[in-house]
């Protein structure tokens, strides 16, 4: 997989914050779900539909490609 669309990293959140919902009064997510939130809101700022995988930091690539095993799991 070269590129994440918007549609991908949204799925990917929700699938973490469904494994982990958020914590506290703060409502502080998941170390998953964080790491995926910062290029899915660059991705809205910047109105991009896709990004290249290689720009995700090893935290974000682990929790995508971990979301992906267990999305094609089912």
């Amino acid at each position: 997989m070269l590129f994440i669309t918007i549609q991908e990293l949204e799925a990917a959140i929700n699938y973490w914050r469904a494994q982990s919902p958020a914590q506290g009064e703060e409502l502080i997510l998941s170390k998953e779900a964080s790491a995926l939130a910062k290029p899915y809101a660059l991705m809205i700022v910047q109105g991009s539909q896709r990004i290249p995988v290689d720009i995700l930091d090893d935290t974000s690539k682990d929790a995508f490609s971990r979301f992906i095993l267990a999305r094609n799991s089912f």
